[in-house]
């Protein structure tokens, strides 16, 4: 048996917030949608050129509040070729909620509070 990761998913408040996010932050844009036929979900898959993984961002129309995510030790990491024009635009935006600098890495966190690991190419 062998196994590809295909995608992971996201839970989101505001699509059409963390759509903006993921396309500004990180390059990521659309390439699928599902709605379902009562309204009650839209899911988005967001994916670059760059790979074959997608994240998955799920709207659930009955959802009132915004996640709880608890401790949040979980991210998704994305290498980047220009780390540092990478940082200065998250710096811009606001959204780097850590940074390690003895590890030469930094987090970014989407509209709902995931973090999202920036890793330079070495």
């Amino acid at each position: 048996m062998n196994f590809k990761i295909v995608h992971n998913n996201l839970n989101v408040f505001d699509l059409e917030k963390s759509l903006k996010f993921y396309e500004e932050a990180l390059g990521l844009k659309e390439v699928r949608r599902k709605t379902a036929d009562d309204g009650s979900f839209i899911i988005v898959f967001t994916a670059n050129e760059n790979s074959e993984h997608q994240i998955e961002l799920t709207w659930l129309r009955d959802k009132n509040e915004p996640y709880q995510l608890g401790d949040n030790e979980i991210h998704i990491a994305f290498k980047v070729d220009d780390y540092d024009g990478a940082y200065a635009l998250h710096k811009e935006m606001g959204c780097i909620c850590y940074e390690n600098p003895s590890m030469g890495i930094y987090f970014i966190n989407d509209p709902d509070g995931y973090w999202l690991e920036i890793i330079p190419y070495r």
